[in-house]
């Protein structure tokens, strides 16, 4: 019987040991993309409890309570810290199987130096021993971001931002790393939201004029692509339900913008047409920045309306979609392509149904040689950032594109200590590599694989998004 969680944890091979310790295990990381708030960075925050850091606005954790039978009191409600980690304690041992328990474990382990289980029995005295570990000077949120051996981050962050904290931490000579702004554009495209007149207000009072057209939306949005950029943004973002490209006229989309302004109602196939246009507008402008392009879609949205009217998103009532992605994902890139504005671009599906859909569709637009692995297929993600859907995720791609080039992993976490994510991802990296080796299926070259799992951990993401301009 194997040793729970041990150094060679998730290893199964000889070869897979090798390539972990003496390759993987080493390399830095670079999180590319997750949802932390930057002015914790330039503030150094600091826990007061393991509630607080684990539990606060983890709708992962909180989805796997609720499944547990847990009241919302001890989830989102009044409990007190203590409580609610005592309630995270006993559903721990339901989780078998599931990436909460190992990333639970792997957390308390290189954090908290705490190596056994966590259970409802022993909650209350691995609670107290975090609290105390929590206080320890390195263990503030750059302490946290050093021990981790992270070098660059990038946050996710709005046109009508200020970037006021990337600013801070740009001039700052003791910033634990390279912190970098994302530039996610989705509430200036969802003119079907109710929220959508305010937002237009508040973007007109960042950019300091009207936005009465598509034009004057183009305008805009340019001009805060041009303020992250001066501010060292090189990434963009953006959350679709689906894949789609719908054409309209610019008479049409002045309507449908002016209607939707006014918080008049737009068919769901005019907001089509309007994000669609704005899409391939921005599209442009990061091909013309060298910005790399990020898609995430296939996601279903606050499916319980009663806990979104009481909590609001992003508290894990969301789905995978299983609308269809292939044509309008062909029609997206292709229009990109045709305006010769088809730059680095990073598909991701919360559906795995689609991992063949995007590894097929991006072989077919690889049509810039300058770039190995020009668009690329993003890691698994949320719903599939587990053992079976990494692997999943991996052999598809390698079964239909290059595994050399991939960009390797990401956090998409609220949660500072999400970071051993990417070791957790590295090891079924290193089995499954050290697997094809043992088999017979790839040969012991281990320069080659050594090498290969140092890009794929590290390097590929460095030179892809031209961070090594930043990481000198």
């Amino acid at each position: 019987m194997t040793e729970f969680m041990n150094q060679d944890f998730l290893l199964k091979s000889e070869a897979a040991k090798k390539l972990y310790h003496e390759h993987a295990e080493k390399m830095p990381i670079i999180d590319y993309h997750c949802h932390i708030n930057p002015m914790e960075i330039y503030e150094d925050k600091r826990y007061k409890t393991v509630t607080e850091v684990w539990l606060g606005g983890d709708h992962y954790k909180w989805r796997a309570m609720r499944s547990c039978g847990v009241p919302e009191y001890y989830i989102t409600g009044p409990a007190s810290p203590a409580e609610k980690f005592q309630k995270w304690g006993e559903t721990i041992p339901n989780l078998i199987g599931n990436p909460l328990y190992h990333w639970t474990h792997l957390e308390l382990q290189r954090y908290f130096g705490i190596t056994e289980p966590l259970t409802g029995e022993n909650a209350m005295e691995i609670y107290e021993k975090g609290n105390e570990i929590l206080a320890q000077p390195d263990m503030s949120v750059r302490g946290i971001i050093r021990k981790s051996g992270v070098k660059l981050i990038c946050t996710t962050d709005d046109p009508v931002d200020d970037l006021k904290a990337h600013e801070l931490l740009a001039a700052d000579p003791a910033a634990p790393a390279v912190v970098l702004p994302a530039f996610r554009p989705d509430k200036a495209m969802r003119a079907d939201k109710k929220t959508f007149p305010a937002y237009v207000a508040q973007l007109e009072q960042v950019v300091g004029y009207a936005i009465n057209t598509v034009a004057d939306m183009r305008k805009a949005l340019n001009d805060r692509i041009a303020y992250f950029a001066d501010r060292g943004c090189c990434v963009s973002d953006h959350a679709l339900d689906y894949c789609f490209c719908v054409e309209a006229d610019e008479v049409t989309l002045d309507d449908i913008f002016a209607r939707a302004k006014s918080g008049k109602g737009i068919t769901w196939e005019e907001q089509l047409a309007y994000h669609s246009a704005l899409l391939l507008s921005v599209g442009q402008e990061y091909y013309k920045r060298d910005w790399v392009m990020q898609l995430h879609f296939g996601c279903l949205r606050d499916n319980s309306g009663k806990m979104f009217a009481k909590l609001g998103p992003d508290t894990g009532f969301d789905s995978m979609n299983d609308a269809a992605n292939a044509v309008g994902l062909a029609k997206l890139l292709g229009a990109l392509e045709q305006a010769d504005a088809l730059g680095k671009t990073i598909l991701y599906s919360l559906n795995p149904a689609d991992n063949g859909i995007i590894g097929t569709i991006m072989g077919g637009f690889q049509t810039d040689s300058k770039i190995p692995g020009k668009i690329q297929q993003g890691s698994a993600w949320w719903f599939n950032d587990h053992k079976s859907g990494m692997e999943e995720q991996m052999k598809s791609l390698m079964n239909l594109g290059a595994m050399g080039t991939f960009n390797g992993m990401l956090t998409d976490s609220r949660s500072f200590l999400s970071y051993t994510r990417h070791e957790y991802f590295r090891r079924i990296l290193c089995n499954l590599f050290g697997q094809m080796v043992t088999d017979g299926e790839y040969p012991a070259d281990w320069v080659r694989l050594g090498q290969m799992v140092e890009n794929i951990s590290y390097n590929n993401t460095l030179h892809y998004f031209g961070f090594d301009r930043f990481l000198k």
